[in-house]
């Protein structure tokens, strides 16, 4: 039997991802591999290359659309993304990104524009900040609709945050940080990502908290990684930041490449806690 046909048969066999795996791999200490994805044919890539999660970030706006940053991105655009990701998916579980303005006006606006992403495909949504977006979360919970939290640096809000920065680096930062996790998760949210911040604040949150953490430059004490896709494939025109690797070596091809970065993550041996920042 070929390396092709024993991988087919291995990605073949795989169940599929549930909140309740996700919950159960948080536990046990099993990594969890996640990247973005925007469309059918790398979400059969990576769902066959066995990643546990797929993102329909809305980071899109930077890397598919052109964009400078993702405040650009519409409900339109997100439900399009959403749509074709589950289409190229079979096992792995679907997180949607909700935009800049989605959720900001009221929760009745949040909870409308959540079920259009979960109607287009996606499992849970996620909204980025704390302190006013607990009430966001809750209302969202009690309507079924699973919620993925994103504290530390928090792209939508880049230009009020003076750029891509490390957030939680002083006592009273990460301070706010602890007190918006605690918040968001007794509001119900079933998972959080944690995005450049340093990696014993990091490792602290993902050892306290009960749900999955998952961290982008955030140190490999998280329970799983993230990282845009076009980041790891080495696709992304310009300056990197500094905790991203380029997984497609030469001679790789996509396929290849995601198969690596499932099994650095959950090895451990991505990331590495030294590099942080852009």
């Amino acid at each position: 039997m070929s390396q092709s046909e024993g991988d087919s048969r291995k990605s073949d066999s795989r169940k599929s991802v549930t909140m309740r795996r996700l919950q159960e791999m948080s536990r046990t200490g099993e990594k969890i591999a996640m990247l973005t994805c925007y469309d059918a044919a790398f979400a059969q890539i990576l769902d066959e290359a066995g990643i546990d999660v797929l993102l329909v970030g809305d980071s899109l706006g930077m890397v598919v659309q052109g964009h400078p940053t993702t405040v650009a991105v519409s409900m339109e655009d997100m439900e399009y993304h959403t749509r074709c990701v589950a289409r190229g998916n079979r096992r792995a579980w679907i997180i949607a990104d909700m935009p800049f303005g989605s959720y900001h006006e009221s929760v009745e606006q949040a909870i409308r524009n959540a079920a259009r992403l979960m109607q287009a495909g996606a499992h849970m949504v996620k909204l980025e900040g704390g302190g006013w977006t607990a009430s966001t979360v809750l209302a969202l919970v009690e309507r079924g609709i699973p919620v993925c939290a994103h504290l530390g640096f928090t792209p939508q809000s880049v230009h009020a945050l003076g750029g891509y920065r490390i957030q939680g680096r002083d006592e009273s930062a990460a301070n706010a940080i602890r007190q918006h996790a605690d918040e968001l998760v007794g509001a119900g949210a079933g998972m959080l990502v944690l995005e450049l911040m340093p990696a014993a604040l990091a490792r602290e949150l993902t050892g306290s908290l009960p749900i999955p953490v998952i961290g982008i430059g955030a140190g490999v004490g998280c329970s799983g990684q993230v990282l845009v896709l076009h980041d790891m494939l080495g696709l992304t025109r310009g300056k990197l930041p500094r905790f991203v690797r380029n997984f497609a070596e030469p001679g790789f091809n996509a396929h290849t490449a995601v198969g690596l970065y499932v099994s650095e993550v959950k090895s451990g041996r991505f990331p590495d806690d030294t590099l942080h920042g852009y």
